[in-house]
């Protein structure tokens, strides 16, 4: 859900979305043969469905934030012109980095770039470290 935030017009809309989402049970659909395929199934509790659901909302809310100082660190790749991925690879890292302090800086990058390794190009996990090193504390080192 915080990869299709930028697809909807409004931050309202995308967390109107985000809530769909986690309501939302099941959807499916017929292949090409007929044979009904699970297109989307949430399946949380509601403790780790509302966990989910504040998340997300809070990276939503500070996206501005986030995009700002990501653009001030990232010589020649503004926010507008990366990848949707990568974007959101580094909006959900540099939220933990600066606002969740149960998660340890080196942490949220390791994460970054394992999430870069399974769903960005060969190059974005290069990219995502290279753009989160630039907040890493210098007293913490970089990972």
């Amino acid at each position: 859900m915080l990869f299709s935030a930028d697809f909807y017009p409004t931050r309202e809309e995308a967390k109107a979305q985000l809530g769909q989402y986690l309501a939302s049970p099941e959807e499916d659909a017929e292949d090409s043969q007929g044979v009904l395929q699970v297109l989307h199934k949430v399946d949380l509790d509601p403790e780790n469905g509302a966990y989910l659901r504040e998340r997300t909302e809070a990276v939503m809310d500070r996206i501005p934030d986030l995009d700002a100082k990501l653009d001030q660190v990232a010589s020649g790749w503004k926010t507008r012109r990366m990848g949707k991925v990568e974007l959101t690879i580094l909006r959900l890292a540099l939220y933990e980095m600066e606002y969740d302090s149960a998660v340890p800086v080196k942490v949220a990058v390791n994460e970054a770039v394992e999430l870069a390794k399974k769903f960005g190009g060969k190059d974005s996990p290069s990219f995502v470290n290279g753009i989160l090193a630039k907040f890493i504390p210098e007293e913490e080192g970089q990972p």
